[in-house]
């Protein structure tokens, strides 16, 4: 998959986590922004306008459930495709994350091409 078109926030407070999705990332030619928490991660996106936000659910301050939320009602962010990461794989748990305004969940841990599937169909035009 072909990322260099793409620049990416990954947005996680596990150092572990998120160097693993930059790097997947940046060997598929994506520009990769990092975030350690949710007001941090705001911040970014607001000033750099990524075209995709890869998201831990829980952190600390700003979860990644609140930072979707507050994303999806702001007027000029409300279209940017997030896609949550968390270790927590219930129906209830990718409910919750539907809701927010996800696009994807990606549970921990995982693949690089579960990473990369999850990047590319949250990049597809939606319907």
């Amino acid at each position: 998959m072909d990322l260099t078109p793409y620049t990416i926030a990954v947005i996680d407070d596990s150092q572990t986590v998120r160097g693993a999705a930059c790097a997947v990332l940046e060997r598929a030619g994506a520009t990769v922004l990092e975030a350690q928490d949710g007001y941090d991660g705001l911040a970014l996106i607001v000033a750099e306008r990524p075209q995709l936000v890869l998201l831990d659910i829980m952190m600390p301050r700003l979860d990644g459930l609140q930072l979707t939320a507050l994303l999806q009602s702001h007027a000029e962010l409300a279209g940017l495709p997030v896609v949550l990461v968390s270790s927590k794989d219930s129906l209830f748990d990718q409910a919750r994350g539907k809701l927010s305004g996800a696009v994807g969940y990606l549970v921990k841990p995982f693949s690089a091409d579960e990473l990369l599937t999850a990047v590319g169909a949250a990049l597809e035009p939606q319907p």
